[in-house]
């Protein structure tokens, strides 16, 4: 029986506006909801003379219930909810960016960081790349995901120093009163006027008459492929990889033999790297299926790894090595949210894609600790090196192994 969608070519006139407000809002959301942490994190430190430990455990709270609400995210998205989730949640962010303003007590910080890791969730890239696949159909999502992280790159470039003379100026207290507006007054107004329900792409209607599956059904469906679960050991292990080597890149940097300056110079690569990477996944392979592109761009990742295990200390040397580790990142953050429609299923993008990014998201909150207590316990950062080339060779691993399954 025929399972050939019919009606689904979205029209393309008019997400011009669409993308550009979404890729502003996405630079403020990235910028306030997620860069600004460690400095305001710091700015505290000093003032309330509350220990690391304590403030970055806040965040991993945050994050880990991050992933216990990708997938409701996701599916309330695949129902049209898109413009009340993000909006909403954009409120939310702004108020609760408040009440950190005025914290005194380690109870209320952990409170207000579970409530912003949440809201993540529903204000990063994935409920945005849900919110494209639904306007335009999963299938002809590419440009919009690719344009949007060409924005997104730019978050940390435009709010780290933003954040950073605030706190200079207006002190922490005052620096989150600014971030709260950012949210509640720009960020939301922009996702709710930018996205609308009725502009959506037609719901698909099968040949033989039948409905596309949707929420848990979809998933449920999805997990029956073996291209679902490849997917899922190469997310779970680039997120370990990934946020082990973000988290421990300064200190790891040091050890191996660079001064300070030098480090700051190796990590400001990164940054213009991912965008350059990007650019050029438009530039030279704007048609390329995504599973030729991931399986091209993981193996990047474990040599990496390997590079900065036997680089000299050189900032040249390691420079380099964190431009391609840069470029590579860029990259693959596009093959994730193209990844589902093209090797597991067009069927329900917010939920199989949610139920994706939760996992991801728990690795990610708890790897960084891993990766601390293994230094403390082997007295190096060789041993954490050696963990996270481990992971990006799995992540190499599901991710060919979902390319060779995914249907054709």
């Amino acid at each position: 029986m025929s399972q050939r969608p019919l009606g689904v070519d979205a029209q393309a006139a008019g997400t011009g506006w669409f993308i550009t407000a979404l890729g502003i809002a996405q630079i403020c959301s990235w910028g306030t909801l997620f860069y600004g942490f460690p400095l305001i994190a710091e700015a505290m430190r000093g003032d309330l003379g509350w220990s690391k430990p304590v403030l970055y455990g806040a965040a991993t709270l945050g994050v880990v219930l991050a992933s216990m609400a990708a997938y409701p995210v996701g599916a309330a998205i695949d129902r049209g909810r898109g413009r009340y989730i993000m909006a909403g949640a954009s409120v939310l962010a702004g108020l609760l960016l408040l009440a950190w303003s005025q914290v005194e007590e380690v109870t209320a910080f952990y409170v207000v960081l579970a409530g912003l890791g949440m809201l993540q969730a529903a204000t990063l890239y994935e409920p945005a790349f849900a919110v494209i696949a639904r306007r335009v159909g999963p299938l002809k999502a590419r440009g919009g995901i690719t344009a949007l992280t060409l924005w997104g790159g730019f978050a940390s470039t435009v709010f780290i120093p933003v954040i950073q003379l605030l706190i200079e100026t207006q002190g922490w207290r005052g620096a989150l009163v600014v971030m709260a507006g950012v949210n509640g007054l720009l960020c939301a107004s922009l996702y709710f006027l930018a996205i609308n329900p009725a502009r959506d792409s037609p719901a698909p209607v099968y040949e033989d008459g039948s409905a596309p599956l949707s929420g848990r059904r979809a998933v449920a469906a999805a997990m029956r492929r073996p291209s679902y679960w490849g997917l899922m050991l190469a997310w779970v292990s680039y997120a370990a990889a990934f946020s082990s080597l973000t988290y421990h890149l300064y200190p790891l940097l040091l050890e191996r033999g660079l001064d300070a300056a030098g480090v700051v110079a190796v990590m400001a690569v990164i940054g213009p790297a991912q965008v350059a990477g990007r650019i050029a996944i438009r530039m030279l392979a704007p048609a390329a299926p995504v599973r030729v592109i991931g399986s091209a761009v993981v193996i990047v990742f474990p040599l990496a790894a390997a590079a900065l295990a036997f680089a000299p200390p050189s900032v040249l040397v390691i420079g380099a090595v964190a431009a391609v580790y840069g470029a590579a990142n860029g990259m693959i953050t596009i093959v994730r949210g193209l990844a589902v429609p093209e090797m597991v299923s067009r069927e329900a993008y917010g939920a199989v894609s949610g139920s994706l990014t939760g996992p991801m998201n728990f690795m990610q909150a708890l790897a960084p600790l891993a990766a601390a207590l293994l230094w403390q316990a082997s007295g190096g950062y060789g041993a954490v090196l050696a963990a996270i080339f481990v992971g990006a060779l799995s992540l190499c691993l599901g991710f060919w192994f979902a390319a060779l399954k995914a249907p054709r």
